[in-house]
């Protein structure tokens, strides 16, 4: 068989910074919203007409943060504690032989505009800049199977922490809630789910954690004498970007 060469047709601006920060799964997360913009020669109206019809895209995407070639036929999901390890085809892993990922979106609106064209999404899960290979709209009948079954991932993931607010966090919100709306709710439900390693999940930690969301900086640490409680310390502007 032939090597295949990929080009993005697409990139994605998403408020997450980095890999850290992201959701394990799209619509986990209600303000996570993207925007895809599609590349020369692709941003033409003719390659999207039509799609505003459909309520739901798949991307296909490259994770394009992740070392190459360092794949292993194991590996051990979040949802199952990181303990416990399964064949890397039987997860969502992103250390896979080829680095594609597939992820399904909501599609609120087409907006083609100075010969640009911008695909507005619902929830992510996806790196702002991550390149996009290939958009195809979501057929229900064939792809909605209500009775399926999935393996250890049978259900939405329960939240994972409580998320408290310092007062000096709460200030640093107020003063931004004009330009980000919800930005206290965003950064609430982006850490209830607990983007840490599963390996640090349920242990008390006096780290101080730092989780690029738009173009801030947010400093979260376990609260003391817990495991579940999060104290949101501080919410600073990134010093690059």
């Amino acid at each position: 068989m032939n090597d295949l060469t990929l080009s993005p047709i697409a990139i994605i601006h998403s408020p997450y910074k980095e890999k850290f920060s992201v959701p394990r799964q799209p619509d986990l997360v209600q303000d996570g919203v993207g925007i895809v913009e599609l590349l020369p020669p692709y941003n033409s109206p003719e390659a999207v007409r039509g799609l505003e019809e459909f309520s739901h895209l798949w991307l296909i995407f490259q994770f394009d943060q992740i070392p190459q070639g360092k794949w292993q036929p194991t590996v051990r999901p979040p949802r199952l504690g990181g303990n416990q390890r399964v064949g890397v085809f039987a997860s969502r892993a992103t250390h896979r032989p080829n680095p594609l990922g597939l992820s399904k979106v909501v599609l609120r609106k087409v907006e083609c505009i100075h010969s640009k064209v911008f695909l507005h999404l619902g929830s992510v899960d996806l790196v702002d800049g991550t390149p996009i290979f290939d958009i195809k709209p979501y057929i229900a009948y064939a792809d909605s199977e209500p009775d399926a079954q999935s393996g250890f991932a049978q259900e939405k993931p329960p939240l994972k922490l409580q998320v408290e607010f310092s007062e000096q966090a709460q200030s640093a919100v107020k003063k931004l809630e004009q330009k980000r709306p919800h930005l206290m709710r965003f950064i609430r439900e982006v850490i209830e789910q607990d983007p840490r390693p599963a390996y640090q999940q349920g242990k008390p930690s006096e780290r101080v954690y730092g989780i690029s969301l738009y173009e801030f900086n947010v400093k979260w640490k376990i609260k003391a004498g817990t495991v579940n409680v999060v104290e949101i310390l501080d919410i600073e502007k990134n010093k690059v970007g």
